[in-house]
Parts: C-alpha cells; structure tokens; sequence
C-alpha cells in the first residue's frame, strides 16, 4: 500500500559556516540535465545496483576531493538495501517493510510504499517504474508518479536479488531456486530457470545473455529471450554475489572462499584467488575497471586484482568484514565495512584516502550521481555525502 508523507523518518540537513551545501561538483557533456524536486542540476543517473547492466560497479559522476555530509535521514530500522538515483529522486528499501523516496537535493520525503516484509533487494528505476522484491517473495513494480503498484508478482520464496532490465523484460532471482523474466509492462511471466539452489545474487545482462551466480555453485548463462540456458560453468562453491562483467569476462566470489574470473564464452574458469591464510567468504560483488577487478570479503580486505590474470594488486584492510560491494568513482574506490566506516581507497595504490564513521555497520553499497554519493548503514541512518 503506498502513503505519502512518510512519518517514520527524520531528517537533518547538515550545515556548513556557509550554509546548506546545494552546489553539484560534476559537469558531464550531455544534453540539459534534468532537475530534482528542488532545482538542483543532475547530471547523471545510479538507476540500479550495481550502476548498469553489467553490473561493474562504476560511476558516470565524479565526486569532489572532500566529501561532507549534505543530509541523512534516520528511519527505525536497518537499511542494507542499495539506493537508485533517478531524476533528482532517492529511492531506497528498509527493513521497516517500506521503499522509502527522497528528494535528492535535501533529504526531504517525497512519498514512500509499504509492503507487508522487510526490503532488501535494491530497487531498479526505469521508464517511470521502481522495481524491486520484498522478503516475503513478492516483486513489485510502483509507478513513481502515482506511487501505486503498477502490477506485482508473487515467487516461493524472499527476494533479495535486485531487478536488470533490457527491451521491456525485468529478469531477477528469488530463494525458491528460479530466475524469473517478467513483461516490464504487465508482470506477465515470460520465462523462469529452475537452477538447483537460492539465488541471491543479481543477474547481468550482456550480448542478449543472462548470467547468474547461484548457489547450485554453478555460473548460469541463458538466452534473454527465452530463458534457455547456454552453459553452465562450475564454481565450486555457492555464490550469494552478482555477476560482474566486462567483455568475455565475468567475476564471482563464493563461500568456498574463493574470487573466480570466468570467461562465459569459452564457458571455463579463467583464474582462481584463494588466500593460504584466510578462509573467508566472499560475498561482496566486484567493480571491474579496465585493468582491475576489485572485491571485498569477510576476512576484512578490499582486493584488487589484474582483471585478466588474477594477480593481486593489493590488499587494503578495514576492522570489520566488508559484504558490500564496492564502487569505482574516478581514482577513489568507496566501500563500506562492518566496522562502521564508509572508506575511499586509491585503486592505483589501495591507500586509504579518506573516511567516514556513521557508527554502523554498512552491508548496503554506494550509490553515486550528480556529484553526491548516498548510503545507509544498518542503524537505518541514510547518509547523502556531496561537496563540503
């Protein structure tokens, strides 16, 4: 049921000896950007989980050198899903059963969508359409300019996995083992895959393929548009990440403790990381750059590693695990741990070049436009960070 004026949320606008900060960093050579609710410029897009299709975790905007908080708004409970950015609008799901939205540019509530379970899977905003599932295994498409369901589809199982669009299909995974392909524009089903376990991970899309990491520990690629499965590669291990993808190449973490790059053409692991001395999970996704894939796992390391031969790169360390998913912005790669901060690393080096405390642990990732970087922590605090 949507409602408007959320009353579960309280904002604080963050002030400087100047005042509110509203000035965007970032101009990006496209047409006249369009504005949010309150004005302000915005020059580009974060419209789904992972920033686009493929899922690889890097932003079109840039972030300036010091970053500040312009606003954050306190909810009542945790926050581990992603935000989208679309239009000058925030769109974020809680743990208090609501997708909450926001006015960019303030933090200010526009509107938000109760659903009868907690909201851990990451909406995708396309055409005027949030999508996104709930934990009790419903997935819901919400016209954002009535803010009533369009049309909504009821799975087996809880839904953690965010949504991918191509062509008017909205692909997602759910815990009852299927991959489903719905019509963006009625939730008609299209096709479902049975795979042998939960999908927890998104999946990408790239040359009309369908890639999924499950935890039937197997990479499934299928044909967009039927559904008919490819190949399938062996992981090894079961994988709660998404399928990051660059050209032929597609990276995973699992719980076997292992990062794989696998070529989903040739159908066959590439290369293999596995630390000797820490046996952790990995299930952070990965942010693939044109020389670099960089990951975070439980054992309380970002790693960056040659995209092409596995070789690390080097290993940055926070105090807590990392089971979110970093993203790439310029030089700096922005991740979240369990230990409460939010760190910007140099992808050259892996030296930490700054950071912020929200006294939290953070399992939800960044999500970057218009010059501003917006996260929560599992406090239910939603942190919009811009220009100082």
């Amino acid at each position: 049921m949507p409602l408007n004026h959320s009353t579960s949320l309280e904002v604080q606008k963050v002030m400087t000896s100047a005042g509110l900060c509203y000035a965007f960093a970032c101009t990006l050579a496209f047409a006249d950007p369009p504005t949010s609710t309150g004005g302000t410029p915005l020059h580009s897009n974060w419209s789904t989980f992972r920033g686009n299709p493929q899922q690889t975790g890097v932003a079109r905007s840039s972030l300036p050198e010091k970053l500040g908080v312009r606003w954050k708004v306190e909810l009542k409970e945790p926050v581990t899903s992603t935000a989208a950015i679309v239009d000058g609008v925030v769109y974020v799901g809680a743990d208090d059963n609501a997708l909450h939205v926001l006015d960019f540019a303030t933090g200010n509530a526009l509107w938000h969508y109760e659903v009868k379970e907690a909201i851990r899977s990451s909406p995708t905003v396309v055409d005027g359409v949030v999508y996104f599932g709930d934990q009790d295994g419903v997935f819901h498409a919400v016209d954002i300019r009535t803010h009533q369901a369009k049309w909504t589809y009821k799975t087996d199982a809880e839904i953690v996995s965010s949504a991918n669009t191509e062509g008017g299909r909205v692909v997602f995974g759910s815990y009852d083992a299927f991959v489903y392909c719905l019509s963006a524009n009625d939730g008609a089903l299209i096709w479902k895959f049975e795979t042998g376990g939960r999908v927890h991970g998104s999946p990408g899309l790239i040359d009309g393929q369908v890639l999924v990491a499950g935890c039937d520990e197997h990479l499934h690629i299928l044909k967009l548009s039927d559904g008919q499965e490819v190949s399938r590669v062996s992981m090894g291990s079961v994988s709660g990440a998404s399928a990051a993808i660059m050209d032929s190449l597609v990276y995973v973490g699992t719980y076997g403790h292992q990062f794989l790059g696998i070529d989903w053409k040739a159908g066959q692991v590439l290369w293999t990381h596995e630390d000797p001395d820490r046996q952790f999970p990995i299930l952070s996704s990965a942010a693939v750059i044109d020389q670099s894939v960089i990951v975070g796992g439980r054992d309380k390391r970002l790693r960056a590693f040659d995209r092409k031969t596995g070789q690390p790169q080097w290993a940055f360390v926070t105090n807590g695990r990392i089971d979110a998913s970093p993203v790439v912005v310029g030089s700096r790669a922005f991740i979240g741990s369990a230990d409460g901060n939010l760190y910007a690393v140099d992808i050259a080096t892996g030296k930490e070049v700054w950071r912020f405390e929200t006294g939290a642990p953070i399992s939800a990732s960044p999500a970057v436009a218009g010059g501003c970087l917006v996260i929560g922590n599992e406090d239910g605090v939603i942190y919009c960070f811009c220009e100082t």
